[in-house]
C-alpha cells in the first residue's frame, strides 16, 4: 500500500513539475492547475508524514539511516510550499521554472525516502 502510494506521490510530482518547467520555459505564467498540482502533492507528503509518524509504533521503522529519512521529508514538506507561495506571489515564467524544478526535487527526495524506509539493509 506504502509503495503504490509512493508511486503515485513520484508520478504527480514529476508530471506537475515537467508541465510547470514546459510552461516556463514557454514564457507561460503559473495557471492555478499547476500550483494546484504542486498542492496535491504537498498534501500527499503530509500524509507521508503521518505515515512516517506512525510507522514505527507499527513495528515498520526506517531500514536506512533515520536522520537522512527525516531530512528528506522535511525538506520535502518544506520546499512545495515555499515554491508555490513564491509561484503565487510572483506569478512570472521564472516562478513556474522554479515551482516545476521544486516539484521534481520533492519526486526524487519522496522516492529516496522510499528507499531508505524499505529496501536498505541496516
Amino acid at each position: 500500500m506504502i509503495l503504490w502510494f509512493t508511486y503515485l506521490l513520484v508520478a504527480v510530482a514529476v508530471v506537475s513539475g515537467l508541465m510547470c518547467v514546459v510552461l516556463g520555459l514557454a514564457g507561460r505564467r503559473p495557471s492555478d492547475l499547476t500550483v494546484g498540482a504542486l498542492a496535491i502533492v504537498e498534501l500527499m507528503l503530509l500524509s507521508q508524514v503521518v505515515m512516517a509518524i506512525a510507522a514505527p509504533f507499527a513495528g515498520n521503522a526506517p531500514t536506512g539511516s533515520a536522520l537522512e529519512f527525516w531530512v528528506y521529508l522535511v525538506s520535502a514538506v518544506l520546499l512545495a510550499p515555499a515554491a508555490v507561495l513564491w509561484a503565487l506571489i510572483e506569478r512570472s515564467r521564472w516562478s513556474t521554472v522554479i515551482l516545476g524544478v521544486a516539484a521534481l526535487s520533492v519526486a526524487v527526495m519522496v522516492w529516496r525516502m522510499q528507499v531508505i524506509w524499505t529496501v536498505q539493509g541496516a
